[in-house]
């Protein structure tokens, strides 16, 4: 059935106009001595969270990377053009999110055969990394989580410079060159620094400080950027021209991956740190071995809709889809917001039962993707909502093989670790090409190390492998291995109806990105709202745990009470990685018909989007 296409009015463009200082200092940085600039001045783009017009858009967390996706567009590059140059513009502006030492998942809708594509750009784990691999051998048990994100043996082997490479050779129209140019030059010139930068970078004082290339880069002189100072990245801007004149070898074969695997190996610890830095696995050989996977998208029916996203190693798809088919089987509806979102909350606890027991990396695993996005399964599992009362957590899994299965209640094992930061962005253009793509370095500011000289950050991805088997006696597919993709949840997503581009949509957030987009997708199908309104709600996140996350907004709400009356229970979402108590950080777009794109970010969250279109509306 045809979903409400209503739109809200597009917000006055917030400008940020912030005078610009100037820095002398070598390797990076910001003017932190109050000058004034003698430039004529670098100044953000406009930003707005809601735009409609036409000849294609971009949705982003920062206008400058929006900005950069739209100059590829009005210079006739297609939406995978585009998706590429805001990518590598976010790895500039949103260094502690996303970047060339991190990977992602890569969503296109090709409109010319009218099929839906992806890129698995995960990282993988080195050749030499085993099932036992974070586990102290002196006391046989898992080491400290501290201690294994802030290390080399946290860091995964790249996979996004090989994922723009490859989606640019297959589905765009520009060189690297060309499709880098925006963002070299953006990290050569220096951007603005406003308050979610300089937060992040607070966040991540302490274990910044205690790497001497990631204290020399993001606190010169050793002080936080100031809001309204340029930031320059001029190692970034060497490294991107590597990458564009070379391609993605300068990574895999080339000076760039030899200084990565040095760093990973030799992490550069200031003299005065005191915390405990593990060396790392990689060697250069695994860069060379690395190779993205163009695989199948998942893909589910939902009220008349198809959506499509990301199969394994991402949950994203099967999570998702998996909670939809679950909650095609019940009527949720504006008029009675609490049973609709009770059913939403208990549908993913459900769903996330099974994701934590069988998806892990298809190599490597048997992972029962079909099953899980079986209507029968799903039908099976719905059996467990009851109105007027909540299932309890952490709720067994059941088997997808076995449809008959899945209405037998138990306790199951307690939600795995997932970093919460990570980027997305969505992208279309003035032929119906459609990108929903994201990208991270696993938790904000990832592993901490920075590549000297080079700009970027090294991820720490292999966190979210499984220390230890998380049920003893049940096998566990998302256990360390040699050249093996740690689970991710990261779930870019493309909804279309009658085979035609409707929505894109996506989020940052670790676990929390299942939700948001789930939520998301219910928020815009079933209670009425539109796009924007539905990316603007407050949030909840129930991922098969006692309690569930709630935004603030939620907490102060009516159905707060009505839903724990039920038997849900609700706690604040965590802050540690945002300066905020959030959940996701939404970039969508819809299409309107007659050749109309609505772009939608996030008004508020994470300081707030930036949506574009290259010709507004009126």
């Amino acid at each position: 059935m045809p979903i409400r296409r209503s739109l809200l009015a597009a917000p006055a463009a917030a400008v940020l106009a912030l005078p610009l200082l100037v820095s002398t200092a070598a390797g990076s940085s910001f003017a932190g001595d109050g000058a004034p600039s003698a430039e004529s001045g670098l100044r953000p783009p406009d930003k707005q969270s809601v735009v409609t017009g036409s000849g294609g858009a971009v949705s982003s967390v920062n206008p400058y990377a929006s900005q950069a996706g739209i100059e590829v567009l009005r210079q006739g590059g297609n939406a995978v053009d585009a998706a590429v140059a805001t990518a590598a513009a976010l790895g500039v502006v949103e260094p502690y999110s996303a970047g060339i030492g991190g990977g992602g998942y890569f969503v296109s809708y090709d409109a010319a055969t009218k099929r839906v594509r992806t890129i698995d750009g995960r990282e993988t784990a080195p050749a030499r990394m085993r099932a036992d691999s974070f586990v102290d051998p002196s006391t046989g048990k898992p080491i400290p989580f501290d201690e294994a994100v802030n290390s080399g043996l946290s860091v995964g082997v790249p996979g996004t410079p090989a994922t723009w490479e490859k989606a640019l050779d297959d589905w765009g129209t520009l060189s690297p060159a060309k499709a880098l140019r925006p963002a070299t030059r953006l990290a050569a010139d220096g951007f603005v620094v406003n308050e979610e930068f300089r937060a992040q970078t607070r966040l991540n004082e302490e274990r910044f400080r205690d790497f001497t290339s990631t204290a020399e880069l993001f606190l010169p002189n050793g002080e936080l950027p100031v809001v309204g100072t340029r930031f320059r990245n001029p190692g970034l801007a060497r490294t991107y021209r590597e990458l564009a004149r070379d391609g993605a070898d300068a990574m895999y074969r080339g000076d760039i991956g030899r200084d990565v695997v040095k760093t990973v190996k030799n992490p550069p610890v200031a003299p005065e740190a005191d915390r405990v830095v593990r060396s790392g696995l990689m060697e250069r050989a695994d860069l060379a071995d690395y190779r993205t996977v163009e695989r199948a998208p998942t893909r589910t029916t939902y009220r008349g809709l198809d959506v499509y996203s990301m199969a394994p190693s991402s949950s994203g798809g099967t999570t998702v889809g998996e909670a939809l088919n679950i909650l095609e089987n019940y009527r949720l509806s504006p008029t009675d917001r609490v049973q609709s979102l009770h059913t939403y909350l208990e549908a993913s606890r459900i769903a996330f039962a099974d994701r934590n027991r069988w998806v892990g990396d298809p190599r490597f695993s048997d992972v029962p993707t079909a099953g899980l996005l079986s209507k029968d399964f799903a039908k099976g599992r719905s059996c467990l909502i009851r109105s007027d009362a909540t299932l309890t957590s952490p709720l067994a899994p059941a088997d997808p093989r076995r449809p008959d299965a899945g209405c037998t209640p138990g306790i199951g094992s307690s939600e795995p670790y997932e970093g919460p930061s990570t980027t997305h962005l969505v992208t279309a253009d003035r032929w119906g090409n459609v990108v929903s793509y994201t990208l991270t370095i696993e938790q904000t500011g990832g592993s901490a190390i920075t590549v000297p000289g080079r700009g970027f950050l090294l991820n720490n991805e292999l966190t979210d492998f499984d220390f230890t088997p998380l049920t003893e006696g049940v096998p566990d597919p998302n256990l360390p291995g040699p050249g093996k993709r740690p689970r991710s949840s990261m779930s870019p997503t493309i909804v279309l109806q009658n085979g035609k581009p409707l929505i894109a949509v996506g989020s940052p957030g670790g676990s929390t990105i299942i939700t948001t987009v789930l939520q998301t997708l219910v928020n815009r199908v079933d209670l009425g709202m539109s796009l924007p309104e539905a990316v603007a709600a407050p949030r909840i996140s129930q991922r098969n745990r006692t309690t569930t996350d709630a935004e603030p907004a939620f907490l102060d709400s009516t159905e707060r009470s009505a839903l724990e009356a039920i038997g849900q229970r609700f706690v604040l979402a965590p802050s540690t990685f945002t300066p905020a108590p959030e959940i996701g950080a939404v970039a969508a777009l819809e299409f309107t018909g007659k050749g109309q794109v609505t772009a939608v970010a996030e008004p508020r969250r994470r300081g707030g989007g930036s949506a574009m279109v290259v010709r507004p509306r009126g």
